[in-house]
């Protein structure tokens, strides 16, 4: 079997981040989270499968039923590599923004 391990390449698929947004509240089961998509249930399972093996998606089983919720750890290292990035972006919209509050038309 070969497992998906990179938390990027999961992320990737647009499918796979509208779950880990749907997941991001509450847990559910693979039955509800495939409720919220106009696709075939098989294939929510190999997503949830993907984003289980990169771990950025806990099991609990409850009786029969398997309820799937964030792994807030592992969704970490997806935050540490975006926040430098987000940290660039807010300073270059903050001297716009210094810009914008100076600039005076000619007249």
């Amino acid at each position: 079997m070969n497992l998906r391990r990179d938390v990027f390449q999961a992320i990737a698929d647009p499918t796979r981040r509208a779950i880990l947004l749907l997941l991001a509240s509450q847990s559910l089961t693979a039955g509800a989270i495939a409720a919220n998509f106009d696709t075939a249930r098989p294939t929510v399972s190999k997503h949830l499968q993907i984003l289980t093996e990169c771990e950025l998606l806990k099991q609990e089983q409850t009786g029969r039923e398997i309820h799937y919720h964030i792994n807030a750890t592992n969704m970490k290292e997806i935050a540490d590599f975006i926040e430098p990035f987000r940290q660039m972006w807010e300073e270059r919209f903050n001297k716009l923004e210094n810009i914008m509050k100076n600039y005076k038309p000619k007249k």
